[in-house]
């Protein structure tokens, strides 16, 4: 059971401690046990307990290299297809753009250059996505899972347009990202650290290569020349800002 946090505690977390703490407001003793109890949660399997013991001090000196605080975490993974890894960016919460924290190399890759359209196409999807599961009893070690299909995809795809899209451990894939076990054990772990920070949206953009002229101009003849442009706009607020376009600009974007 959850007890009420006081003043003048220290509460140990994984990766990160909770310094001793003065008498706090109401709010923050309230969004510290949601923290807490977010941990706690995953915690309770066994998957997440060995990544915390093998990959928690990589992940907090990794976070201590950049001066990230993992009470102040927030994170964005970028995915550029021909790049062939899983980028992951990190700040602090209110400090400013993000800055490039790890690129994870994907175990394997399926399908093709373009978006996903139905199920079995054995396709990488691409747009803009959110983590929207956490999954720590996957077929594949852990997983993070992506909501697709998103509204863009719902409206572009075919009437079964599949799902079940994952960042996941192993070293194969049908359409997920597989960034190897010990991959994803760090991934997880950054994605659990910012959620319990208080990070409710983890968007994940995902490009089939860096989508400037230069580059589409060498798919002349593709189909999602049109598609691949409507997400142009997003890939360029990213690369000038490093801060993920405002929610209704992503949100066109495809259609």
């Amino acid at each position: 059971m959850l007890r009420r946090l006081s003043c003048c505690v220290f509460v140990a977390l994984p990766i990160y401690k909770l310094s001793a703490q003065s008498c706090t407001t109401s709010t923050d003793s309230l969004t510290r046990a949601h923290s807490l109890a977010f941990w706690q949660q995953q915690l309770q399997f066994p998957r997440v307990r060995a990544a915390q013991a093998t990959a928690g001090p990589t992940v907090a000196n990794r976070l201590r290299a950049h001066s990230l605080d993992a009470r102040r975490l927030e994170i964005f993974f970028r995915l550029i297809k021909t790049r062939r890894e899983l980028e992951v960016w990190a700040r602090n919460q209110g400090a400013g753009p993000f800055e490039l924290l790890h690129c994870y190399p994907l175990a394997a890759t399926s399908g093709s250059l373009g978006p996903k359209r139905r199920a079995g196409d054995y396709q990488v999807p691409e747009g803009f996505y959110e983590i929207d599961r956490f999954n720590p009893k996957s077929n594949y070690h852990l997983s993070l899972g992506l909501n697709y299909p998103n509204a863009a995809d719902r409206a572009l795809g075919e009437p079964e347009p599949g799902g079940d899209i994952f960042i996941h451990g192993g070293e194969v894939t049908v359409g997920c990202l597989p960034i190897t076990d010990a991959g994803i054990e760090e991934v997880y772990l950054l994605a659990i650290t910012a959620r319990a920070a208080g990070q409710a949206v983890i968007p994940v953009h995902i490009f089939p290569f860096a989508i400037t002229e230069s580059e589409l101009a060498k798919h002349p003849a593709s189909p999602h020349q049109a598609f691949w442009r409507g997400l142009m706009p997003g890939y360029a607020y990213f690369e000038k800002h490093h801060e993920p376009a405002p929610p209704a600009q992503l949100a066109a974007a495809g259609h």
